[in-house]
């Protein structure tokens, strides 16, 4: 069977995923913040980027063991005026080019990672570093709402202010209102949530004390769990959100932002829960690249 690699370069994570058929061989996901002030400056900074390219270089041994692989850049490398230049550096560092992609594409891998083999109506969102995605089987919305983004663009007090959060959910709420359709809040679907922010709030619901991917995947998330998370982790400063339990210390810079940006993708689309999945896209990437060797 074709064993694949796919990398997925992300504004706040680069991660890899390393499988064969439906079969997961292995899978690192490690905090890069490549998105790092480009909401701000609009260019990928060189220290970030040179901490996506070591870890790039760590996941080079696995890669080059498959029979094919792909990578994909998305928000941060799509919206910064250096993204080509460093998509070159990205090219020496894995021995192939990645793709960045568009919102479209982004949205496109991530519904097929996230509903393959299911039968239904979905919702799948994925709430990145730089950009969140809404896509169901007919429609799709890519908008500029991210943890790493909004956690810049707002988040400033430690632990944030009440005023701080609020004019976060408020630019939110906004973003949302003005690109989600109607038809897609009227819907009915199944809501499946993807990406680092309802994979570590699954974590932390169930009071894990090592990340078990078995245990987060399918794991519901009511709308009044999620109000009191926000609510938990808004509270805490930064030292104290990194020793929670079940919550990966490097995402707690940006697990406020996450869990508020998700209560408004909640809110705007009238759901009562969400399931958190770790199939997103990069399943979609390695089901692509499988078809393609």
């Amino acid at each position: 069977m074709t064993r694949v690699a796919a990398v997925d370069i992300g504004t706040n994570s680069t991660r890899l995923l390393i499988a064969e058929g439906d079969r997961e061989l292995a899978r690192e996901s490690i905090v890069t913040r490549l998105g790092e002030g480009v909401d701000r400056s609009g260019r990928l900074g060189e220290a970030a980027m040179r901490r996506v390219l070591d870890v790039l270089a760590g996941f080079r041994v696995a890669i080059d063991r498959c029979d094919g692989a792909a990578a994909v850049m998305t928000s941060a490398v799509r919206d910064a005026a250096n993204g080509p230049a460093f998509a070159e550096r990205v090219t020496q560092a894995l021995g192939f080019a990645p793709r960045t992609l568009s919102g479209d594409e982004e949205a496109r891998l991530t519904y097929e990672g996230a509903t393959h083999g299911r039968t239904g109506e979905f919702v799948v969102i994925d709430i990145g570093g730089g950009s969140t995605e809404l896509v169901t089987s007919t429609a799709h919305v890519s908008t500029q709402i991210g943890v790493v983004r909004h956690s810049e663009r707002h988040l400033h007090s430690d632990p944030p202010t009440a005023a701080e959060l609020e004019n976060l959910t408020r630019d939110v709420r906004e973003t949302l209102m003005a690109h989600v359709p109607v038809r897609m809040q009227e819907i009915p679907v199944d809501p499946i949530a993807v990406a680092g922010t309802p994979t570590q709030c699954a974590a932390i619901d169930l009071g894990l004390d090592e990340y078990d991917a078995d245990r987060v995947e399918g794991h519901i998330l009511t709308a009044p769990r999620l109000r009191a998370l926000l609510a938990e982790m808004a509270a805490l400063p930064l030292a104290q959100r990194r020793a929670i339990k079940g919550l990966d210390p490097s995402r707690a810079p940006v697990i406020v932002a996450g869990i508020a940006i998700m209560l408004e993708v909640v809110d705007c689309l009238g759901l009562e829960q969400v399931e958190a999945s770790e199939h997103d896209i990069l399943w979609g990437l390695a089901r692509s690249t499988t078809q393609g060797t």
